[in-house]
């Protein structure tokens, strides 16, 4: 009895091991845990909020822990002021988790102010076709020994060759398989990692603030959003036109408070909106379109301090201005004001169709435009029958029927 009692306990023994051993399992028990590398993508002008966001994904790596932190950098230079530059250094190099950059994906570049982020990263790396410029901050106490000069823009191979970068890795996993505590095994001939790579970007509102900030867009925000709002001051109350203006003028201020903008810029723009203005009022372009037209270039072309605008963006910008302001904006008021026309005498005489029943009060058209109408009561007028207009009574039409009108109703008029 007692031996039975053993062998069944042996047997409940084995069945409790093979229940709790987990056979999907990769990792052997007390193997160590591969942990994960973060991966954030770094594009554009380093403004407030990419330098908020990489602080931010700092922390999230510290408390994570992750093996590394890898910024993806394409970028050509940096609008915060330079404490806020000078904080973003301090921060990656006091991070506990190692922070590198890789320039890519191919063509992409680190110019400017964004090579200080190269200087601070313990490895870094630069894929195929893109270019690093060599400034004092990332060449440090190095020297070039004439191969190079500060302020060249030189490819990958050359970066490592100077020591401005450790290697070459034409893509993001390359270079992350070249991490030190980055764990990978051979596949098929290959080195596949073990560790895992967690990606992450601006979210959704950041994006749109990011994007609003880069020049060219806080530039055509602004110019598209003074020109729709000029154009519903000459229309009748307001539209999608003002709604829609508003909203651009307002994205397009906050782009450019967050880049270095230059105010005589701003001001020769509000100058030529203003310009313009006053020759869309009269209705036909006189001297002030030609005026405005050269104050919108000038300050177009001087509207950023340090940077500059394409000659593609300027030219679709002043362009567009020029044709909208001297072509199209006068046409649209000169068809508006057309309309106080009433009660002159180009529209006595005028034949329509009636709409509806007119009898006596109902709608015509007349030049293919619906008008209010009135009919004398003796004559009334039945649908799709043609009118003749005899008066107008501030915006009521008096008409009566092309044929058989009441011999009363002629003679009162």
């Amino acid at each position: 009895m007692t031996l039975s009692r053993a062998a069944l306990a042996a047997v409940l023994l084995g069945l409790a091991a093979l229940l709790l051993q987990s056979p999907a399992s990769a990792t052997p028990a007390g193997a160590a845990d591969p942990g994960y590398v973060s991966v954030i993508e770094v594009s554009g002008l380093l403004d407030r909020v990419l330098v908020d966001f990489v602080e931010t994904q700092i922390a999230k790596a510290e408390q994570g822990g992750a093996i590394a932190l890898v910024l993806q950098l394409n970028s050509a230079g940096a609008v915060v002021a330079d404490e806020h530059l000078d904080q973003l250094v301090e921060r990656i190099e006091s991070s506990s988790v190692p922070v590198d950059v890789w320039v890519g994906p191919s063509g992409s570049q680190a110019t400017g102010d964004a090579t200080v982020l190269l200087a601070a990263a313990q490895t870094v790396g630069v894929s195929p076709n893109s270019r690093v410029e060599i400034t004092r901050t990332l060449l440090g106490e190095g020297t070039l020994e004439g191969k190079a000069a500060v302020g060249d823009r030189v490819s990958a191979g050359d970066a490592v060759d100077l020591g401005l970068a450790d290697n070459a890795a034409p893509t993001i996993g390359e270079f992350v398989l070249g991490l030190d505590g980055v764990r990978s095994e051979v596949v098929d001939g290959g080195r596949q990692p073990v560790t895992q790579a967690r990606f992450a970007q601006l979210p959704l509102g950041g994006q749109l603030m990011h994007t609003v900030s880069s020049p060219p867009v806080a530039y055509l925000l602004f110019v598209i959003g003074l020109a729709l709002i000029v154009f519903e001051l000459f229309t009748a109350g307001v539209g999608v036109a003002g709604l829609v203006g508003a909203g651009c003028l307002v994205l397009g201020c906050y782009g450019l408070a967050a880049l270095p903008t230059n105010p005589v810029g701003v001001g020769l723009i509000l100058f030529a909106m203003l310009g313009f203005a006053i020759d869309v009022q009269t209705g036909v372009p006189r001297a002030w379109s030609g005026i405005a037209t050269v104050s919108f270039t000038v300050g177009s072309v001087v509207l950023y301090d340090g940077l500059s605008l394409s000659w593609i963006t300027l030219l679709v910008a002043i362009a567009g201005m020029a044709v909208a302001m001297i072509a199209g904006m006068p046409a649209m008021v000169r068809s508006r004001f057309s309309t106080p026309t009433i009660g002159r005498e180009w529209m006595v005489g005028e034949t329509g169709t009636a709409v509806g029943r007119v009898a006596p009060d109902g709608i015509v058209t007349v030049r293919d435009a619906p008008w209010r109408a009135r009919t004398n009561r003796a004559t009334p007028i039945d649908a799709a029958q043609a009118v003749r207009v005899v008066s107008i009574d501030g915006l009521v039409l008096e008409v009566e029927p092309l044929e058989g009108a009441a011999k009363d109703h002629r003679d009162g008029h």
